[in-house]
């Protein structure tokens, strides 16, 4: 299997930092887009460091910033994106600069969850997610070869409050969203990140 130049966007973030180590793991010439906020930010520093000795290039830029985006682009074969919810909808930049860059083979927008056009199974997951199906039809609409990752919800992020996101779980009741009859597959189970990081190896990279 030959090596893939990877530009990485979000590689510092939850599910970003174990794409970025696959990779690398890999062999693949991976670059990682920081933004210059990021890239001196302490609490993020070691991390960056570990990647750098990886072999990681550090190439510095934002979403917001269309010049340094398509700079990034043009190194490499393959853009990861792996952006958390804030900055999902900001992903049209990222499809429009690999659009005018012209010789990306393969984007990967952040899916990385339940596969948005046939799991929105009630008005809550609608409207968290329906950004998502946004970009997967700007992604078609742009004519740009992509792979959709839905790897099911990650236990891990979700049951620690009872899938109410950027809350403590309550202690008094427990939300069940529509009438809790609704069949939905979800990934119940993580034993380490080892095994979601070999997931990603198998499934983003080869």
């Amino acid at each position: 299997m030959g090596h893939s130049k990877v530009l990485i966007i979000g590689s510092t973030g939850y599910i970003g930092k174990h794409v970025a180590r696959a990779s690398l793991a890999l062999g693949h010439p991976t670059f990682l887009l920081l933004r210059p906020t990021t890239a001196s930010d302490p609490a993020k520093g070691e991390l960056i460091e570990s990647f750098k000795a990886l072999g990681a290039s550090i190439l510095h830029g934002s979403l917001e910033d269309k010049a340094s985006l398509v700079e990034a682009i043009k190194q490499v074969d393959v853009v990861v994106s792996t952006v958390g919810g804030r900055q999902l909808a900001d992903q049209v930049h990222i499809i429009e600069a690999i659009k005018e860059v012209g010789t990306v083979k393969r984007f990967l927008p952040s899916e990385f969850g339940l596969d948005v056009d046939h799991d929105l199974s009630n008005d809550v997951l609608k409207t968290f997610l329906g950004v998502k199906v946004k970009i997967r039809r700007a992604v078609e609409a742009a004519g740009i070869p992509y792979t959709y990752v839905s790897n099911n919800a990650f236990a891990g992020y979700f049951l620690a409050n009872l899938c109410d996101v950027g809350s403590s779980p309550s202690k008094e009741k427990v939300t069940i969203y529509a009438d809790g009859n609704t069949k939905g597959i979800r990934t119940i189970a993580i034993t380490s990140w080892k095994s979601a990081s070999l997931v990603h190896r198998r499934a983003l990279l080869s």
